[in-house]
Order: structure tokens, then C-alpha cells, then sequence
């Protein structure tokens, strides 16, 4: 069993670590993983409900699974996970945050360095006068308009359309530089994120996973836990030893 104290040791010593972080470090927030199971995907068909295609020929279907998030988005706060990567960052041992998820916890939980690859629901743009609105003030309706009587999107990258190159770039360039990576309630799968792992420990990184159940298989440290049970758990093992 891996030892909280062996990777907090060795995230001391190098001084250059990059946390990967997908659905399950919000779950305890509240807030539904899509693979898992009850998770979003399969309630709903994401090529129905969540493709750009879809978006265009209909686009109140997916502000139906994402407006109650949208409009209710000051409820949902961060966990004691989202704030131990905070606090490692603070102590100047967290280079970044790259993150799959779209519910913006990491910034809200004080973290600066963050790579929202799949962007981000708090930011919501007109599709015509290109206004942005910040969540949770926006318009009502299903969905809603803007006041030029354009249709509003979230800004965030839906099934078909490709991840902002600055940020997929910077995501491998961290990946890359990256001594120590945690793995923190992803799945593993969903590319080019499931890819960033291999590129850690293909130049060098050690690789900590912190998940219920293992998705990389090549991790060198796993912590079967949940995220906000590990993580502050590795942090006050880092406070130790500073």
C-alpha cells in the first residue's frame, strides 16, 4: 500500500509538481461524474445532449442538463481536496492545475494556476455580439438569449469540437517539465488528457494516483481514497516536513 508519507516526501524534494484532476475530485461537492455509474452519460446520451452538432440544431437540450448547474452555480462550493491543491500551491510545491472538469472548483478554491482544458461553466458567451456572462447571472429561458436576442453558450468544449490549442499546449509543456503528478479522480480514458500521464512518466515523473478504484495501471504510487480524504492527507505529511 502506498505511503502517504513516501509521496509527500517526494513532492518536497522536488519542488515541481502538477496535479491532473477529473470528476471525482468534485464529487463530494456535489456534483455528478458523467462515467460512473448514475453518472450524467448515463442519464443522458452525450451525442444527443451535449454535441456541438446537437447544440446547433437544438441548443435548449443541453442547457436542460447544464442550466439548473448554471443558474444555481454559487451553491456549489469546493472540497477539502480542491483547497489541499490550493495550499500546495501556496507552499510553492504545485507548479499547476491542469483539469478536465467545466465546474471552475479549483479557481474558486484559490488555485491560480489552472489549465481548464475543457473550459468552463462559470463563463457563459453570446454566439452573436460575443458578450460574456458570468454564472449565475444569466438570462432566464431554455435557452436562454442574450440581449441582442442571440443564443447563449457556455464556454465550454462540447462532443466535436476540439480543446483550445493554448491550453492543450500548455497542458503537455507542464506534463512534460513535471517531476511528481498526481492523478487525482480521473478516469484515465477521455483523450488527450488520458495521454498527459504517459508523458509525465516518459520524462521522468513519478506518477501518484488518488482514486476509489486504479485507472493507470502505471502509476507508481496509488491511494485507493477518495480525493477528499487523500489529498489533505498528503498535505499535512508536506506541512510536516517544510
Amino acid at each position: 500500500m502506498s505511503s502517504y508519507r513516501e509521496i509527500a516526501e517526494l513532492i518536497v524534494k522536488e519542488k515541481a509538481c502538477v496535479a491532473l484532476t477529473g470528476a471525482g475530485i468534485s464529487a463530494e461537492s456535489g456534483i455528478a461524474t458523467f462515467r460512473d455509474k448514475g453518472g450524467l452519460w448515463e442519464k443522458y446520451d452525450p451525442v444527443r445532449y451535449a454535441s456541438i452538432d446537437a447544440f446547433r440544431t437544438d441548443p435548449s437540450k443541453y442547457w436542460l442538463i447544464r442550466g439548473e448547474f448554471i443558474r444555481n452555480y454559487d451553491r456549489y462550493q469546493p472540497n477539502s481536496a480542491h483547497l489541499a491543491l490550493t495550499k500546495l500551491e501556496d507552499l510553492g510545491l504545485l507548479n499547476h492545475v491542469i483539469t478536465q472538469n467545466i465546474d471552475g472548483l479549483h479557481r474558486k478554491a484559490g488555485s491560480r494556476k489552472v489549465i481548464e482544458l475543457h473550459g468552463s461553466l462559470r463563463e457563459i458567451n453570446c454566439l452573436g455580439c460575443h458578450r460574456t456572462y458570468l454564472a449565475p447571472k444569466v438570462p432566464d429561458g431554455t435557452p436562454p438569449h442574450c440581449e441582442c436576442g442571440a443564443i447563449l453558450k457556455p464556454n465550454t468544449v462540447l462532443f466535436g469540437e476540439q480543446l483550445p490549442p493554448v491550453a492543450l499546449e500548455n497542458a503537455y509543456r507542464e506534463a512534460s517539465r513535471c517531476r511528481v503528478m498526481l492523478l487525482i479522480g480521473t478516469s484515465a480514458v477521455v483523450q488527450p488528457a488520458a495521454s498527459l500521464p504517459h508523458v509525465a512518466r516518459q520524462n521522468g515523473a513519478v506518477v501518484a494516483e488518488v482514486n476509489p478504484e486504479k485507472a493507470f495501471p502505471d502509476a507508481d504510487f496509488f491511494f485507493a481514497a477518495k480525493a477528499a480524504t487523500a489529498l489533505p492527507e498528503i498535505v499535512a505529511q508536506v506541512e510536516q516536513l517544510m
